[in-house]
């Protein structure tokens, strides 16, 4: 039987199945944004500014899910996480003739990392508590 959506998503049983997910899209982001012509389609619909934030941030939550520990712990590793991904991402772009790594791409990983960790930081147990709330069976009294 599968698991709900709510389980999937705020589970502590589901913690390693959202950190490896948060891998396998950051290595798809990889793969694909490294494609001759991709990056510079894209680019006639998004800034690279917004494809930044809105893929780390994505990366950030995912990653912040699928850690284990308190809050502290969660948003600090996954902001080192998304830190390492983006310096990775910047560096390998560098040797790529029609690409190019920028600090400054780098710098706005790490910020919407830290824009979408601080919050959680402080919501994350009131969301888990709601989302896996909704599932619990009603007790008849």
């Amino acid at each position: 039987m599968s698991a709900p959506l709510p389980e999937l998503c705020f589970s502590d049983r589901y913690e390693r199945l959202r950190y490896r997910t948060a891998l396998v899209l950051y290595v798809l982001v990889i793969l694909i944004g490294d494609i001759p012509g991709v990056r510079a389609d894209v680019g006639q619909y998004a800034s690279g500014g917004v494809l930044h934030s809105f893929g780390y941030g994505v990366l950030a939550l995912i990653l912040f899910s699928g850690t284990s520990g308190g809050m502290a712990r969660r948003a600090v590793l996954a902001v080192l996480m998304v830190a390492a991904m983006g310096a990775l991402d910047e560096f390998i772009q560098s040797f790529l003739p029609y690409r190019h790594g920028a600090v400054s791409d780098w710098v706005v990983d790490i910020t919407a990392a830290a824009a979408v960790c601080l919050p959680l930081y402080f919501l994350w147990p009131k969301m888990v508590a709601a989302a896996l709330a909704q599932g619990a069976p009603l007790h008849k009294g």
